[in-house]
């Protein structure tokens, strides 16, 4: 049974199911953030719809993406990025560099050794690798809401396990950053890695989270008579709320430049 996520390519390529919505519902970046991954030449890995993208060229980045599932490529294209489709650990460079390669929500998809090793490969002298996640966190009333969904409907999920541990989303994804950071480490090309952090808010009406529901990983395999329930009783839920609840985020990242030369390159073989 796989245990890191970038086995789990089923769900790793099953985002495209509804490339739409996905592009529509799914949070933003700061724009703190943004402005620190800024560089004239970006590879975005998991480019997806564009999201990150479309926030780099509105401020005179080139960006190309590398994304495995085809319908998000396409949808990016559409919108007109260059996207080549493949894994970052199986694309094929054709020695092209980069200033700055980046990756938003879509590293624990990764191998992480492998992935930092291709983008040491790619990265000019002093480029950046950054990688960043938003970890959500609802308010506590609504966590116990969701929590009894879950557990009910979905006792062997994700999510069930998340709303039902005591860790918060901060510390459940600090094991990706720990994780991206190792593999930056065997890599052996980066100097030392630094993490960053944004806390901010969002509130959701009902509509606009059952909207999202279904492009969240843990639901975008689920057989639609599940999904359907899920969609059903999550509703109520948020209807005893008040018909809103309060989601924490954190847009945490974690960063290093590269600090050696191509030619000092350890074999990735």
């Amino acid at each position: 049974m796989p245990t890191q996520p970038h086995h789990q390519r089923q769900v790793a390529e099953s985002f495209g199911i509804d490339p739409g919505r996905y592009d529509r519902t799914r949070p933003r970046y700061p724009g703190e953030l943004i402005e620190r991954l800024v560089a004239p030449d970006v590879l975005d890995v998991g480019i997806g719809t564009g999201i990150v993208a479309r926030a780099l060229r509105d401020r005179g980045c080139r960006v190309l993406g590398v994304e495995p599932d085809p319908r998000m490529a396409e949808f990016s294209r559409r919108d007109g990025f260059e996207v080549e489709v493949a894994t970052i650990e199986r694309w094929e460079p054709r020695g092209r560099v980069f200033d700055a390669v980046v990756a938003g929500q879509a590293w624990h998809w990764v191998d992480p050794v492998a992935g930092a090793v291709k983008a040491g490969q790619v990265l000019k002298e002093d480029g950046r690798l950054t990688l960043f996640w938003n970890a959500g966190q609802p308010s506590p009333e609504a966590a116990a809401a969701f929590k009894e969904v879950y557990e009910r409907l979905m006792p062997e999920s994700m999510m069930a396990r998340a709303y039902g541990s005591s860790a918060t989303a901060v510390q459940m994804y600090t094991s990706m950053l720990d994780r991206a950071e190792e593999g930056m480490r065997e890599a052996g090309v980066f100097g030392p890695a630094e993490r960053w952090r944004w806390d901010w808010e969002q509130v959701y009406g009902r509509g606009e989270w059952l909207d999202q529901l279904p492009a969240q990983g843990a639901h975008t395999t689920l057989p639609p008579e599940r999904l359907a329930a899920l969609l059903t009783a999550t509703g109520e839920a948020i209807d005893a709320l008040g018909g809103s609840f309060t989601m924490g985020f954190a847009t945490v990242a974690v960063t290093a430049t590269r600090a050696v030369r191509p030619e000092d390159l350890k074999n990735s073989g």
